[in-house]
């Protein structure tokens, strides 16, 4: 069994540092807020190369809590890529703004600078670039493009902790990142999380003030917010477990050199470019192949465990057919028919990486064979 994710090596190397965080916090009654979290976001905004970072209860509040003070509401089109995961679009929709889908660069499957500019429109306030699969966007030219058109850019890093563009890290390029740390991420808690990251001081402090009920000082409300606190035990856990996070995403970095180097030699399996510039943490590690279901299943059938991220597109999404008729966008719903994620983790030996390659290119054979 090579399963498609494996947590338990990784996080049992530092089981001593979360009973130390448990203890820790049994003993002071100090579960919410506190030096906890305050040492983390510390640690994260200077990991993230910013000045300011904002812990909070996951990625998804993080995206619609920056997007909130950011300014963004009703009347307002934001402009996000049509792949991806559902949260993207709940938060731009949650803050009572309108999204606009863009179509992608199918070697990537990422949105560029021209994608997103050709969905522009009259009433386009922002842009939401989503760095997939810990893979960074072309975001200089997605950043000169918003600072042209004047509109707010809000990076969606909730996959890329520690991914680059020309040595810049995620989240430092907009005016703010969102990172989410659900369990399985580069970076990932021991239950939820999440973070905005941003240079801006105004920006963070209501960041700051929504997640807290809409307070600045207790029971004096500015205005209506959430609870959107992040745990003091899961800023625990991810302070130790940032120390480690270079380590991993070099281990997976291994791991998809090694993938590249031993799938680049079948012609019916396409590898995703990197954006050149930029340096991947392979938050997944994602190939597509014209027959995905059956290669699927013939790899479940010998105990390797895969995924689809993701397998409908969002502009098809059922959820959103009340917004009308979408345009068509034929590359991201390619793409997402497609695409199929292989097991990627910093545990994964260089041997299991192997077994998954060979299997793989057996079955592609196979399936290609079948259909001459």
């Amino acid at each position: 069994m090579i399963p498609f994710v494996d947590l338990t090596k990784q996080n049992a190397g530092l089981e001593h540092r979360f009973v130390e965080v448990l203890r820790t916090a049994i003993a002071t009654s100090a579960f919410a807020g506190g030096q906890n979290v305050e040492r983390f976001e510390s640690a994260f905004s200077a990991y993230c190369s910013v000045e300011h970072s904002v812990a909070l209860s996951n990625g998804t509040d993080a995206l619609r809590l920056a997007l909130l003070a950011a300014g963004l509401g009703p009347g307002d089109e934001v402009v996000t890529p049509a792949n991806g995961f559902f949260a993207t679009v709940e938060a731009i929709l949650q803050t009572g703004a309108t999204v606009r889908f863009c179509e992608i660069d199918l070697a990537t499957g990422l949105a560029d600078a021209e994608c997103f500019e050709r969905a522009i429109t009259d009433r386009t306030r922002a842009l939401v670039p989503v760095h997939l699969y810990g893979q960074m966007s072309a975001i200089d030219e997605i950043s000169a493009l918003s600072e042209q058109r004047g509109l707010i850019l809000i990076e969606d890093a909730a996959q890329a902790h520690g991914a680059t563009f020309r040595g810049r890290p995620a989240g430092s390029f907009g005016h703010a990142g969102c990172f989410s740390f659900y369990p399985t991420k580069n970076l990932g808690a021991l239950g939820e999380g999440g973070a905005v990251v941003t240079r801006d001081a105004d920006l963070a402090e209501r960041v700051a003030i929504l997640r807290d009920h809409g307070q600045a000082t207790k029971y004096r409300h500015e205005t209506v917010g959430f609870n959107a606190r992040m745990d003091a035990i899961q800023a625990g856990f991810l302070e130790a477990k940032l120390e480690m996070l270079n380590t991993w995403n070099d281990a997976r970095r291994r791991a998809a050199e090694s993938y590249r180097e031993l799938l680049s030699v079948s012609p019916d399996i396409t590898l995703l470019n990197e954006v050149g510039g930029s340096k991947g943490v392979y938050h997944l590690f994602v190939i597509r192949h014209t027959a995905r279901h059956s290669l699927r299943e013939g790899l479940r059938r010998v105990g390797i465990g895969t995924g689809v991220h993701y397998p409908i597109p969002l502009h098809r999404q059922p959820a959103l057919a009340y917004l009308g008729p979408q345009p068509d966008l034929p590359l991201a719903e390619e793409f997402c028919a497609t695409i199929l994620s292989l097991p990627m983790y910093p545990g994964l030996q260089p041997s299991q990486v192997e077994t998954v390659s060979n299997e793989v290119l057996s079955l592609s054979e196979a399936q290609i064979d079948a259909h001459r």
